[in-house]
């Protein structure tokens, strides 16, 4: 497809391609001046100026990004009276049809296909060399077009599919960012409405009660809030790398103690059990995405079983997976009055498939189960060098 782009100056890239098609052009006509049909009472002269158009012709190539349609007109017309044309006259064709829109190209091939029936209409002689000579010319110049034609489908087809790649890492990335919005902020402001609602059913609380559960409500709002301002950082510099690369300090297993302290501090009985073993092998998308594992049990504990235990279990190596497992018993459906749309556990399946391992959650004897299996290759970065 022709853009203005056609009209910018000439890349290094270009220069090479148009002395490649000035060459072609002019190796043409050297190759082909033994089977141009001279006649036979022509002129020194008149050679000379047939050659000297040629080269002219050939030179023009190089006026084929600005002037691709009347190049491709001016060197058909010329091709009748002068012999040597007939290379230029090919890349002029291949340029109106790789770049000009369609309809141009089609009036172009017109200008072919006319002189072509003429020529075909007067009943030429099969065994005339000149015959020959003019179906050899244009079937090269169809030659031409089609060859445009495929390179312009096949230019627009990477410009499409560069579109679509564009759209999906923007589609990914929309998801991404709606992952940790979710992750980040559900935890947060299910702590500040599990402590509004007991003050607000428990109005005969201490003064000291209440004192705790506003400076925990506080403290999880502020903490929203900035959790909130570096999301929508991520969203006002999306070039950066996505939710994951924002110079923001992403969580890993050693934060879990910290999810496990602050879920405590808000009333909730939770049992940890962490990884036996360092972490230091473990890919860091696996550690994030067990860590969200970790936050989205807790809250979806808080809003459908308040009050009931909950066990957190991180167990595993190098070698054998990670497996991270959050269990509550299943809610009697009194719940806590948090709305949820289940949009956490999507959002976390795809985290752990991203990540290389997969997601199950569902009830189990009276639990409801939240378990993560992550990929964790290699050796124990404790363990001793044996290659020494």
């Amino acid at each position: 497809m022709w853009t203005p782009a056609m009209r910018t100056p000439r890349t290094r890239r270009d220069w090479y391609a148009d002395i490649g098609f000035f060459l072609f052009a002019a190796a043409f006509a050297v190759l082909s001046a033994d089977s141009v049909h001279l006649d036979e009472d022509m002129s020194r002269q008149a050679l000379v100026v047939d050659q000297v158009v040629g080269a002219l012709g050939c030179a023009a190539v190089f006026l084929r990004r600005r002037w691709p349609v009347q190049l491709a007109l001016a060197l058909l017309v010329l091709g009748n009276p002068f012999h040597f044309m007939g290379g230029a006259t090919v890349v002029a064709m291949f340029t109106v049809a790789a770049h000009r829109p369609l309809r141009s190209t089609a009036w172009v091939s017109a200008a072919v296909a006319v002189p072509f029936v003429l020529f075909l209409a007067r009943n030429p002689q099969t065994d005339d060399p000149r015959t020959g000579s003019a179906l050899t010319y244009f079937a090269l110049i169809a030659g031409s077009i089609g060859w445009g034609l495929y390179v312009r489908k096949r230019r627009q087809l990477i410009a499409s599919v560069e579109e679509r790649a564009a759209a999906e890492a923007g589609r990914l990335a929309r998801e991404e960012i709606a992952r940790e919005m979710h992750d980040v902020l559900a935890h947060r402001l299910s702590l500040l409405s599990v402590h509004a609602g007991a003050l607000e059913f428990n109005q005969d609380a201490s003064k000291a009660e209440v004192r705790q559960a506003a400076g925990v409500i506080r403290d999880s709002a502020h903490r929203a809030l900035q959790d909130l301002r570096e999301v929508i950082g991520v969203l006002r510099a999306p070039s950066v790398g996505g939710a994951g690369g924002t110079g923001r300090p992403q969580p890993t297993l050693r934060d879990i103690d910290r999810l496990v302290a602050e879920s405590r501090e808000a009333g909730a009985d939770v049992t940890y059990r962490g990884p036996e073993c360092g972490t230091g092998t473990l890919a860091a998308a696996a550690e994030r995405a067990a860590y969200r594992v970790v936050q989205e049990g807790l809250t979806n504990a808080r809003k459908h079983a308040p009050g009931e235990r909950v066990t957190v279990t991180v167990s595993g190596g190098p070698g054998e997976g990670l497996t991270v497992e959050v269990a509550n018993p299943v809610a009697d459906g009194s719940g806590a009055g948090i709305p949820g749309a289940g949009q956490g556990l999507i959002g976390l399946g795809e985290r752990a498939a991203l990540a290389g391992g997969q997601l199950q959650h569902g009830p189990e004897d009276g639990t409801f189960v939240l378990r993560a299996r992550l990929p964790w290759d290699g050796a124990p970065a404790d363990a001793p060098d044996e290659s020494a």
